[in-house]
């Protein structure tokens, strides 16, 4: 049996690349019995039919990690896309991609793209993002702006690459490795959304040991994974931080007096944005506990 990582999956067959070059294979059957599915990301043993040079995946070795949504294994690093124009950007969107990637110990990069088009308001949604303590890349396909900073950070990870459709996913892709080639979608003018032009999950290999991963997109990501109102300021840094001080252990930064947040949200010392955006997934967080 030789190793390799499952870079592609489409209709029951998994593309595993390994020393011997990129094998098609199947799951034995033994995996359904164990409730086990194969993701991209995967490292396995594959066992190889010499005949038409096929394999079957024999075993599946252990996760760092597992997302759901992308069914991805291995991503070791979250890049949150977000175009500041064409389409707008979404802060409430860019913070559930945040509460994600919190939620499954991923290192979460911003990336602001399309900046050709709004410098100054990226410089100040960049400062807010930083304070707190992410990183922030600031890109633009279209001027080459920011992608060889892009291509150090993706070295030697299994990067995710997330955010709405249309804000310049797969243009970056394309930039960072020509031989990509990924489709990429017009806005729609009425919406100034994009189209979906992802079709499926797969690994593109940007180097040795370096993979990125361009996903479906999305319009909406569920926090039902959320099991308790009390764990939503876990992930949101600066508020678990600052909420330490608050006179009430349980604060939820939310109707309790003498709550430290709130009070640093009115010194402009906590992004509004953010707290109301905190407050707002806070409802959301209580209706799915309430049925």
């Amino acid at each position: 049996m030789i190793e390799g990582i499952i870079i592609k999956g489409v209709g029951g067959f998994y593309y595993v690349k390994t020393p011997n070059g990129t094998i098609e294979c199947r799951a034995r059957g033994a995996f359904r019995e164990e409730n086990l599915t194969p993701l991209v990301g995967d490292n396995v043993r594959i066992r190889i039919n010499k005949e038409d040079n096929t394999g079957y995946i024999e075993e599946i070795l252990e996760r760092k990690s597992s997302l759901i949504r992308p069914p991805v294994a291995n991503v070791t690093q979250g890049i949150v896309v977000m175009s500041v124009k064409k389409p707008d950007i979404n802060t409430w969107l860019l913070d559930r991609f945040l509460i994600i990637g919190e939620y499954q110990n991923l290192d979460m990069i911003i990336c602001f793209n399309k900046t050709d088009l709004s410098f100054s308001e990226t410089s100040n949604l960049a400062e807010t993002y930083e304070k707190i303590g992410y990183r922030v890349i600031i890109t633009s396909a279209k001027e080459n702006l920011g992608i060889e900073r892009l291509k150090d950070i993706l070295k030697n990870h299994i990067s995710v690459f997330a955010g709405p459709s249309g804000v310049g996913k797969s243009s970056l892709l394309n930039k960072i490795n020509p031989c990509f080639k990924l489709e990429t979608g017009a806005i729609s003018s009425k919406s100034k959304r994009g189209k979906h032009t992802t079709r499926h999950v797969e690994l593109f290999e940007l180097e040795e040991n370096t993979f990125v991963l361009d996903s479906p997109g999305f319009s909406s990501l569920s926090l039902d994974f959320i099991e308790e109102e009390s764990e939503l300021k876990n992930y949101f840094r600066e508020i678990k931080k600052y909420g330490r001080d608050c006179r009430f252990l349980s604060c939820l930064h939310d109707k309790e007096p003498n709550c430290n947040v709130k009070k640093l949200v009115e010194e402009s010392i906590i992004s509004k944005a953010r707290y109301d955006n905190y407050i707002q997934f806070l409802e959301e967080v209580r209706k799915f506990r309430r049925y």
